[in-house]
């Protein structure tokens, strides 16, 4: 089953429930080799991350199970803020996706 790393609105169980129709079960846990950063985009501000490579950056946030399925509806949601998704390590071991600034 796919972990998803989520360091902002995936968080809160409304935005879940309205995106996915439920709420995952989820953990604290890190990414690590990212930092937190705030980008404005079409007038508003967002928190993003960017990987930096430094293995003592962190970033907080939650990691939650889902299904493939939930994957290709999240991507359409983050896809409205140029999100794109990506793999980062966590803290607690293996990896999981996230979303993050397309650096292309």
């Amino acid at each position: 089953m796919p972990r998803l790393f989520s360091y902002g609105s995936l968080q809160q169980p409304a935005v879940q429930r309205r995106i996915l129709g439920r709420e995952p079960p989820g953990s604290a846990d890190e990414i690590i080799g990212f930092e937190r950063v705030l980008i404005r985009r079409a007038g508003k501000e967002l928190a993003n991350v960017v990987r930096n490579g430094r293995a003592d950056s962190r970033v907080a946030g939650t990691v939650f199970e889902v299904s493939d399925a939930d994957l290709v509806v999240v991507d359409a949601y983050e896809a409205t803020d140029s999100y794109v998704r990506t793999q980062a390590a966590l803290a607690s071991g293996g990896e999981a996706w996230l979303y993050a600034e397309d650096a292309r």
